[in-house]
């Protein structure tokens, strides 16, 4: 039996039918096993269909068998594809590396409703990326939203409190205005499906309900996305933040409103809105050049290892919409291929960050001097990432920069100025990526690891697992090329 046809339902329904499931797992490990299990299920899931879609095919399944627009529609095309397996990997990388942080972070008797959270947000986050129709994008973003809530407070920290709490009034706030927009073209084009509301669409672009529809999801989507400065939330979140859930999170979660965001934008409205390609190109463009700059400025006087992280990820989701401003294959080919890069080394630099934490409590940079002399596999996959995310050649991050830098060559008069920025972020990259490598390396040790020695091997191994990654996909990075060059081609010619 060929199940490849079922494969869009099967993403989301698996693991949101064991997360329930995972909660009667009592005994110490057993939730942990069950979530791992059905976590690598659903990366082979999204494996299988990245390899089905890779020539540029799209599977759709109707829910139910009710045919779109009437009914539900699932759509996997390359783009979407590419997402799902930045998501399920990351789910999968960082719940197998979660046991031990986990085990030290949260008590047993909640792991359970813990990794239940885990899968629910699993399900909501590849639910968004199969979703066919904007109404249920909406729904698999709350799943997810919620879920992800659940998450980052879980953990011991209760700094996370409040920070989760911001993150769940900017989160509504910006579910909220994709809603409000979402309701304006339902009210004006009578559909809900994606496919359908391109076709309809045209026929209202000249009214005013539909371009400010256009605003309110752009700016409700930006907020999900913390596209600069309406990133405030995401800082303190994936600081505050279980180890493991900032791996998850960072690798996955702004990514997939991203996602929502291009396509909405060139999927329904550069199709059909007259002027909205320029319109796009003028709100975004700016935003993505100060979010690079300013994001980059900030993280290179962060004292907090976490939090220098998560501020530069700020900047990186910069470099993703800066190539989309673009509106050019070869734009949106550098931002698909950023999506995948950025993931791989961010995730890979958060799993060094929950090595160091196993022995080193207090993450803040000056604390973890000398520390490469105990853990001196952990500081070398840190100093890997570390060079990916800066864009050197060799890693992953090298080959979608270059292609940045080629997408912004095109641009006619402003060419050389949107290079020298991607150079000089990439410089400021060097500086407070350089000023964590060197305080492991090269500064005398002003405290001591709880107790001396690497990681656990399990965390150890899940971290070099990434680190060489990234450096596998810069030597032969074909594979996410060819996703994300046919998913720039289906965005250019609106037939996804």
């Amino acid at each position: 039996m060929d199940l490849t046809p079922h494969l869009p339902a099967l993403q989301v329904v698996a693991p949101l039918l064991a997360a329930p499931l995972v909660v009667l797992l009592k005994p110490r490990g057993l939730a942990w096993a069950g979530a791992s299990a059905v976590a690598g299920l659903a990366f082979c899931i999204a494996l299988a269909m990245a390899r089905a879609v890779s020539a540029g095919a799209v599977l759709r399944y109707d829910m139910g068998g009710w045919s779109a627009p009437y009914g539900i529609e699932l759509a996997v095309g390359p783009f979407s594809a590419l997402l799902l397996l930045i998501i399920t990997g990351a789910g999968l990388v960082a719940i197998i590396a979660a046991r031990t942080s986990v085990n030290r972070q949260i008590d047993a008797a909640r792991q359970p409703l813990f990794y239940s959270a885990w899968l629910l947000a699993l399900a909501g986050l590849a639910g968004i990326a199969v979703a066919a129709d904007a109404f249920n994008i909406f729904v698999f973003m709350e799943i997810s939203s919620l879920a992800s809530y659940v998450l980052i407070a879980g953990g011991p920290d209760r700094r996370a409190l409040p920070a989760v709490f911001k993150y769940l009034i900017m989160g509504t706030l910006g579910a909220t205005f994709y809603l409000i927009g979402v309701g304006m073209i339902y009210m004006m084009t009578g559909t809900l499906n994606l496919a359908d509301m391109e076709a309809r669409i045209g026929e209202v672009a000249h009214t005013n309900p539909v371009l400010v529809a256009a605003g309110f999801i752009t700016i409700g989507l930006a907020l999900k996305a913390a596209v600069f400065p309406l990133h405030v939330w995401l800082p303190n979140a994936y600081t505050h933040a279980p180890h493991m859930v900032t791996v998850f999170l960072a690798a996955c979660g702004t990514k997939v409103a991203v996602y929502v965001l291009i396509r909405f934008d060139f999927f329904v409205f550069q199709a059909n809105l007259p002027g909205h390609e320029l319109q796009s190109t003028f709100f975004l463009l700016p935003l993505a050049v100060l979010g690079i700059l300013v994001a980059s400025a900030v993280a290179m006087f962060e004292g907090h290892l976490k939090r220098r992280l998560a501020t530069s990820s700020v900047a990186q989701i910069g470099y993703i919409i800066l190539g989309a401003s673009f509106a050019t294959e070869a734009g949106l080919l550098a931002s698909g291929t950023h999506l995948f890069n950025h993931a791989l080394a961010k995730g890979g630099l958060f799993l060094a960050v929950a090595c160091l934490a196993c022995h080193y409590r207090d993450l803040r940079i000056d604390q973890l001097a000398g520390a490469a002399r105990s853990m001196p596999f952990t500081s070398a996959a840190f100093v890997v990432c570390g060079l990916s995310l800066i864009g050197v050649p060799g890693t992953a991050g090298f080959i979608s920069k270059w292609l940045l830098i080629s997408a912004a060559l095109e641009q006619g008069d402003f060419a050389w100025v949107l290079v020298a920025i991607v150079l000089v972020s990439s410089l400021m990259a060097v500086v407070y990526i350089w000023r964590v490598v060197e305080t492991l390396y090269f500064r005398p040790a002003v405290a001591q690891p709880s107790s001396p020695g690497e990681a656990p091997l399990s965390l150890l191994l899940v971290t070099w697992l990434v680190a060489l990654a990234n450096i596998g996909f810069g030597l032969a990075p074909q594979f996410p090329l060819t996703l994300s060059s046919a998913a720039a081609q289906l965005l250019l010619g609106h037939t996804l």
